[in-house]
């Protein structure tokens, strides 16, 4: 009887391997197939040779959208629109979830407020009342536009609402009992057991800035107020052959557009893929942590 448990474990372990293993592969290869593309001939690509291994190696994609000079101006407006905006939006998003997780004895209007919210959520103004506003608030080119533009995300808030109310009511009652305040109450007591729902929302925060390019098409007039998705965006739609000189005119008829958008696409997974690792371990914890009660 031992025997056959032991190799049933032994199959089970197997076979939890090989399926691991699978979705490990499914993940990677689009990865690397992208990277691929993005290091290979435009003849290759254009034939459809490009598979597992990049056809025709080289590193023209890179050399185009990393030689041109206002690249890195690109990148620092995204750097400076990331940190910012993932502060401002945690900021926003505690000081909303905290009163919204108290009872309805505690905050009387919490259902009121919670049906605006979530209203917000389902319907918006659209995009030219969105944009009259941001010019009339002086957004245009400006950091602080790209960084307000995007709003309040409520599904981060329902998020933290959810994880604030699975905390034990008996910490915030001897907070106050020590004469503290809602203040320190949400400071001492709830942020900082708050780690894995806060490292889950900045994930999801930072990804949303930095992947998101429409706004700086619409709030920036000038290349140099462009965050980088949106300069890689414009560079790959409108190329200039006018402005271009003979070199650079043949350089760019090497170029094709697919291996310029994979470049561009695996250029914006780097910070991500960097970032991700330090949060991963709060990830699962914080998505959990609130969908079940006990």
């Amino acid at each position: 009887m031992i025997e056959n448990r032991s190799m049933g474990s032994k199959i089970f372990d197997v076979i939890n391997v090989v399926v691991l293993v699978l979705i490990t592969l499914i993940c990677i290869l689009p990865v690397w197939y992208v990277l691929c593309v993005s290091l290979s001939s435009r003849e290759a690509v254009n034939a459809g040779e490009v598979a597992l291994w990049p056809v025709g190696f080289n590193l023209l994609s890179y050399q185009k959208i990393m030689g041109e000079s206002d690249f890195f101006g690109s990148f620092l407006v995204s750097i400076k629109r990331v940190v910012l905006g993932t502060v401002v939006s945690m900021v926003c998003i505690l000081m909303a979830a905290y009163p919204l997780s108290r009872t309805k004895k505690q905050f009387p209007k919490r259902d009121v407020f919670m049906w605006i919210f979530v209203f917000c959520m389902l319907f918006s103004g659209g995009t030219v009342p969105w944009y009259v506003t941001m010019k009339n608030y002086g957004m245009m080119d400006s950091i602080w536009g790209l960084v307000l533009g995007s709003g309040l995300q409520v599904f981060n808030v329902i998020l933290a609402v959810n994880f604030f109310k699975n905390l034990p009511v008996e910490l915030e009652e001897a907070c106050f009992v020590d004469g503290g305040g809602p203040w320190r109450n949400l400071i001492t007591v709830y942020v900082p057991l708050a780690k894995p729902m806060v490292a889950t929302i900045v994930l999801f925060t930072i990804v949303q800035y930095w992947n998101e390019f429409f706004q700086g098409m619409v709030l920036s007039t000038r290349q140099s107020s462009y965050p980088l998705q949106t300069y890689i965006q414009q560079m790959v739609v409108t190329l200039d052959y006018s402005s271009m000189n003979v070199d650079q005119i043949a350089q760019a008829m090497k170029l094709n557009n697919l291996s310029l958008d994979a470049a561009k696409i695996f250029i914006a997974m780097i910070p991500v893929l960097i970032v991700y690792p330090f949060l991963q371990k709060y990830f699962v914890s914080g998505i959990t942590l609130g969908s079940v009660k006990g």
